[in-house]
């Protein structure tokens, strides 16, 4: 039996670190009409996709850095993103960074959330391959994720979305082959990825012209090898340093139920 779902890759362009939560928002929800209109039921959007990429940053105040985390979603600020979704019956993948409370410690997430076209969450996914190092170092492109945030600890989650099997993943998890070995595993026949990857590398610059080859390549190679399709989007350019926003995605039938997908570009 055939199943169809229209995927829209969304690419949000340059968040600036002095964007409010309200305007970045806003511009979501523009980009969620877009999708909408072109005939879209799922959009997806990028890694950390409320704020600008602060990982590039070493913040030392905790309310600096505080700002940057969603301690609830929908939250007052994310809540327009989910009526629209509900108004335009579009579901949608969102990154975000996660600030949360367990066992009275403080747990800080690289998140994505999937919710439903009536605006409702149905899964969450914490980003398990946190890289980068807690510290600048001279002459390294600066990429802080573990000063920020520890490994997820939610394993590779699948959820239904209009009786496709979606599995979530962000970033770095796409370059490792156990993010769709395990997705699949658990019946993945769709993966959404969101990222916010640089173009040119402060240590190996001479190889920007091969950044763009290095995203797809472990993004085909993984969903070719495990028959699954993935859609992937970055998030673009802030304050000058560009980052991989091409879009991808790429399907291969399930061996087993013969299943295919529909996609359409625009």
């Amino acid at each position: 039996m055939n199943r169809y779902l229209t995927l829209a890759v969304c690419q949000t362009g340059p968040i600036q670190r002095g964007a409010s939560r309200t305007e970045t928002v806003s511009r979501l929800v523009h980009l969620l009409e877009r999708a909408a209109k072109a005939g879209a039921e799922l959009a997806v959007f990028p890694e950390l996709a409320l704020t600008t990429f602060f990982p590039r940053w070493a913040l030392e105040g905790e309310r600096e850095i505080d700002a940057f985390y969603e301690r609830q979603m929908p939250g007052p600020e994310t809540r327009p993103l989910y009526d629209a979704a509900r108004r335009l019956k579009i579901g949608f993948a969102v990154g975000f960074a996660e600030l949360g409370e367990e066992h009275g410690r403080q747990r800080r997430f690289n998140s994505m959330d999937l919710v439903n076209a009536e605006g409702v969450p149905i899964g969450r996914y914490r980003k398990m391959h946190i890289p980068g190092s807690d510290a600048a170092q001279a002459g390294v492109t600066t990429h802080l994720e573990r000063r920020y945030f520890e490994p997820g600890d939610l394993g590779f989650p699948v959820f239904t979305f209009r009786g496709v099997r979606i599995g979530l993943s962000l970033c770095n998890d796409r370059r490792w082959p156990e993010t769709y070995r395990m997705l699949c595993l658990n019946g993945a026949q769709v993966v959404l990825i969101g990222y916010n990857t640089p173009v040119v590398l402060e240590e190996a610059p001479a190889l920007a012209h091969l950044r763009m080859f290095h995203n797809h390549l472990p993004m085909q190679a993984g969903a070719y090898q495990n028959t699954v399709l993935g859609g992937g989007r970055g998030q673009g350019r802030a304050r000058g340093r560009a980052s991989l926003d091409r879009r991808l995605v790429h399907h291969r039938p399930h061996r087993r139920d013969r299943s295919t997908g529909g996609v359409r570009r625009r």
